[in-house]
């Protein structure tokens, strides 16, 4: 009888002092890949922001879950009735990190130094095109007048190419970020982890974890086992989508399936001959079983695609068909542009499982049509600079998953080099456009050029598959702009 007293006399103690029910405060979540720097504004690659968008980093808008634009650091504007300037009032006694107090100035600088001529800025011509001048009217405003009316403009500076830094921390940002978020950076363990730790002086609503450790595991059988060892309590895109019936199974886990705008492709450098012939895209194009890909390489998970456009976006057309699965038509194509017997030629394959996975298939699929793929597997640094940054390539396979970023075809400086007046003037038309019905013409008329350009080869949009422990909740289901936004992430007994 006494040892039962003693029992229950504890449990109330704990109870009432809130140590028996208290919900976990720290997390621990899985990335197939490790950013190269920490910095969103110079370094390209959506793991950069996975760890700091709206974490560690905000910018004057936000993209929340459902894709729409909301206030941040900008609490509010006003736009002139040409729409070409916008006035914004900031966010008040916002404070850095570091304890610097954000103003009007940090803007201007921001963006100066985006729209810089040495700017690494991963969608600096977005902002070059858009921008011509920042004005700081006073501590807390701030003037942007841009080179044309924009219907993008709100949605493009909420970006996480577009997040707001200072000025005192700018230069060393890549290995110790210095934000406004309700997360600050606590240590990165190069080739393991990287660890943030709430922001006791965050100026916005306080959220639930105290502590985050974004662990890096691109392996998915050592994935699968961390979440059942309890290693980790979620990925937010499981890198081993064919383990996925084992969670389904399993009531400590919960599945989440959701959208992306991660265009997958297969990146064609168009500068590189044969490839800057035409009928050997098209040949390309009609070589691809796209619902091979899906079942091979997103073991079920994606949507066909048959253009740089996410199906779930309202713009979106069905270009599918602009190139059916013909291998025999394929082969026709190859035979008219002067290589009867095909041609050999190289992929690079970042180490993420769809491209890896993908390359296997594409290889087998171009083979079918007399070309002659020989697959190399590139790490993550490696294929930013191969690829993205000296264009060094044939083809490779990626997912782009910045949203509406059809645009990127319009730089002929951009990784796979294509540069063509006529899809120019319809991005320049689109950027200036600011009537909705207007805007969704344009976007189909980009999505039916790069179509029958046969600029990459399109294969399919991914699927976001989450696996978390059952009692995580408050994570985005879809992935409408790269980010692991913590701050609504919570525990539940």
């Amino acid at each position: 009888m006494l040892k039962k007293t003693l029992i229950a006399a504890a449990l109330a103690l704990l109870a009432s002092t809130g140590m028996a029910m208290a919900a976990r405060t720290d997390i621990r979540i899985g990335l197939v890949l490790e950013p190269t720097a920490l910095d969103p504004t110079t370094a390209a690659g959506a793991a950069t922001k996975e760890v700091t968008y709206l974490n560690i980093f905000e910018g004057l808008t936000q993209i929340d879950q459902n894709g729409a634009v909301q206030p941040l650091l900008a609490t509010s504007w006003t736009i002139s009735p040409d729409n070409t300037v916008f006035t914004f009032k900031l966010a008040p006694d916002v404070k850095f990190h570091d304890g610097t107090p954000f103003t009007a100035d940090d803007v201007k600088f921001t963006f100066d130094r985006l729209l810089a001529p040495d700017s690494t800025n991963s969608q600096k011509q977005l902002y070059v095109d858009a921008i011509d001048t920042v004005t700081v009217i006073d501590p807390t405003t701030v003037e942007f007048k841009l080179k044309a009316p924009s219907g993008n403009f709100l949605f493009d500076i909420g970006r996480g190419a577009a997040v707001i830094v200072s000025p005192k921390s700018e230069a060393t940002n890549a290995t110790r970020p210095i934000g406004t978020g309700p997360f600050r950076f606590v240590q990165w363990d190069k080739g393991s982890r990287v660890v943030l730790e709430r922001n006791p002086g965050y100026w916005g609503k306080a959220p639930a974890l105290e502590k985050a450790t974004f662990v890096f595991i691109g392996d998915p059988a050592t994935a699968v086992s961390a979440l059942l060892a309890g290693d980790v309590d979620g990925f937010n895109n499981f890198a081993a989508p064919e383990a996925v019936d084992i969670f389904k199974a399993n009531p400590a886990f919960t599945v989440a399936v959701g959208t992306t705008e991660g265009e997958t492709i297969l990146a064609t450098n168009n500068k590189r001959k044969p490839f800057d012939d035409l009928k050997v895209r098209q040949a390309i194009a009609h070589a691809i079983n796209r619902q091979e890909l899906i079942e091979g390489a997103g073991h079920g998970f994606g949507v066909p695609i048959g253009s740089h456009f996410a199906p779930a976006h309202p713009y979106y057309i069905d270009l599918t068909n602009t190139y059916p699965f013909d291998p025999a038509a394929g082969k026709k194509l190859l035979a008219e542009a002067g290589y009867p017997d095909g041609f050999s030629t190289t992929i690079k394959l970042p180490p993420v499982p769809y491209a890896r996975l993908g390359g296997q298939i594409l290889a087998q699929q171009l083979a079918a049509i007399g070309i002659k793929a020989q697959l190399i597997n590139v790490e993550w640094a490696q294929w930013l600079t191969d690829v993205y940054t000296n264009h060094d390539f044939d083809l490779t396979v990626i997912s782009h998953v910045e949203p509406f970023d059809i645009g990127i075809y319009a730089n002929p400086n951009y990784y796979f080099g294509y540069d063509d007046p006529e899809f120019q003037a319809i991005i320049a038309k689109l950027n200036a456009t600011t009537d909705e019905a207007q805007r969704k013409d344009l976007a189909q008329q980009a999505q039916k050029r790069l179509a029958d350009q046969a600029v990459n080869g399109f294969l399919f949009e991914l699927a976001q598959v989450g696996v978390w422990n059952s009692k995580v909740e408050g994570y985005w289901l879809n992935a409408p702009i790269e980010g692991v936004v913590l701050k609504g992430i919570h525990w539940v007994d």
